[in-house]
């Protein structure tokens, strides 16, 4: 389902190939967890180069949905007028003031303890209450990012990440992972024998999981929240 531009009168206008360029973002987010770099916005749209692309990007960050993180390749995140008016709210569980709109109860899970399910009770901070536009493929939770090991796809310490329960991933996408008592936040890479956990932040390094280990896939990034938008 492809990202509402119509959540009230005062909503931008998109033109179309804006309008396209944000569907191409929202499907890269829901099938890999990340969204896509200039390069490929331009290679997927037939643009000369991905400075055709930036200037489009500019202009859906100028109107308000999108917001650009500077220093990064996939730095682009989806935003909505909604989101941002929670900003002032400050409550720990709220709802949307759009009531026709089909919601969300997402549990934001915190740290979790070792070796007890994700969404055991004790883990769960809170509850938020969203709006369903937001994601393509429907989120079972949120998991507050710890750390910068992903930061080149622009996923943040602090950030939310929604997150679609799942046992199984393909390679590329962005996972949630237990390996052993820790759970963390890579991408996703099968070799012939072995698993790769892999950060996309060069100062951090790849973690391969051996035949044998404990490991566990958790689910897969469907969606990103910056925390602050929450608070």
């Amino acid at each position: 389902m492809p990202l509402s531009t119509d959540l009230s009168t005062d909503s931008p206008k998109l033109t179309a190939r804006q309008q396209q360029i944000l569907e191409l973002i929202q499907s890269a987010i829901a099938s890999t967890g990340a969204p896509p770099t200039r390069a490929e916005i331009a290679n997927e749209l037939g643009f000369k180069s991905a400075n055709a692309a930036e200037e489009h990007l500019q202009a859906l960050a100028r109107k308000g949905v999108i917001e650009l993180v500077s220093g990064t390749s996939r730095g682009i995140r989806l935003r909505s007028a909604t989101m941002r008016s929670l900003n002032e709210s400050r409550m720990k569980q709220f709802t949307l003031p759009l009531q026709s709109l089909a919601q969300l109860a997402l549990p934001l899970v915190g740290r979790v303890a070792a070796g007890s399910p994700i969404l055991a009770q004790e883990h769960i901070d809170q509850t938020y209450h969203l709006e369903a536009s937001l994601f393509q493929r429907q989120p079972d939770y949120l998991l507050k990012v710890r750390g910068m090991s992903m930061r080149d796809v622009g996923i943040m310490d602090g950030d939310l990440l929604a997150v679609k329960q799942a046992k199984e991933a393909r390679n590329g996408q962005i996972v949630v992972a237990r390996l052993g008592d820790e759970v963390t936040v890579k991408r996703f890479k099968r070799t012939h024998d072995t698993i790769e956990l892999l950060p996309e932040n060069p100062d951090f390094q790849a973690i391969v999981v051996q035949p044998g280990e404990p490991f566990e896939i958790e689910g897969l990034a469907v969606g990103l929240i910056r925390g602050n938008l929450l608070m």
